[in-house]
């Protein structure tokens, strides 16, 4: 099948302009002058009749059109790049060791681990999801994804997203009766442990929800965030939870808002790796589908 396509060095100037937010930064980037940059770009729009980036104030912010061709060129650049090592090195295993917590990987990672597989077919993925990676004496380790505030002196990390905290249950506990201090009372509260104590969910929700008189002592509490959601789905009680990690069941109306009320939450989760660790291919393969999955999350997940 024959492939009409723009120039390569087009699609490379795009590619890393795009990635830099910057002709200048780009060109550093391809041993090339910054008008061979710009040039290059100019003849790729021109080619394909649309803008990819909005110019101004000294800085680049892509179109709608660039939004749509960024990551399938970064995706596809990657892929060539990993198959040309992979010949010019056959005895070099393209393996990623990952450690991440059980939740984030039951309920995020997980159902998204195909599409990584169709996109990078030859990535062999070890996942482990220990409560202490280990990061530093596990020298098979790659990477981790921790929870938190991102405050690890043993690390450098990324942050990948924030939680966003609802309060959600069945719909039969729901209803369709008024929700208040009263209703909640009435309520098994479900919470998650951290270490011998409670996360403060509860409390910083029904704050912001100017909610009060709530007994938030009580209730079930659970060592994994997953054990609570399974709770809440089997009707056991009311749990806080991050919209991240409950989609699908809300997706499906197996959970339900008790308000619509929304808080971000004081943790997020972090991509963490060795201080001064030389990324790999494969971890900045990795790196690079996890912040497209964030940006841009595909429908039903």
């Amino acid at each position: 099948m024959s492939r009409t396509l723009p120039p390569l060095n087009s699609l490379k100037a795009f590619e890393a302009a795009a990635e830099c937010a910057s002709f200048t930064l780009a060109a550093q980037r391809l041993c090339v002058t910054q008008s061979a940059v710009s040039r290059q770009v100019k003849l790729l729009e021109e080619q394909l009749g649309v803008p990819l980036f909005q110019r101004g104030s000294g800085h680049l912010r892509l179109t709608d059109a660039g939004r749509r061709l960024q990551p399938v060129l970064r995706q596809s650049f990657d892929r060539i790049a990993w198959t040309v090592r992979g010949l010019q090195e056959p005895d070099a295993i393209p393996h990623l060791r990952l450690n991440a917590p059980p939740t984030f990987a039951n309920r995020w990672l997980i159902p998204r681990l195909g599409r990584l597989k169709s996109l990078h077919p030859d990535l062999e993925l070890s996942l482990t999801t220990r409560a202490d990676d280990d990061l530093v004496g596990d020298e098979n380790l790659d990477a981790a994804i921790r929870f938190g505030t991102g405050e690890w002196s043993d690390a450098e990390v990324v942050h990948l997203m924030q939680e966003s905290h609802i309060a959600v249950c069945a719909p039969k506990l729901r209803g369709s009766r008024r929700r208040d201090a009263l209703d909640l009372n009435h309520q098994v509260l479900l919470h998650v442990l951290w270490g011998e104590d409670r996360f403060h969910t509860w409390d910083h929700w029904l704050s912001a929800a100017g909610i009060e008189g709530v007994k938030t002592s009580g209730g079930i509490a659970f060592d994994l965030l997953e054990l609570a959601i399974h709770a809440a789905v089997n009707a056991v009680g009311v749990t806080i939870a991050d919209r991240h990690m409950v989609a699908r069941e809300l997706d499906r109306g197996e959970l339900v808002s008790w308000l619509d009320v929304e808080v971000t939450g004081h943790r997020s989760y972090w991509l963490a790796t060795r201080p001064h660790q030389v990324e790999s291919a494969n971890l900045k393969l990795f790196r690079q589908w996890l912040a497209q999955e964030i940006e841009d999350p595909p429908v039903g997940l």
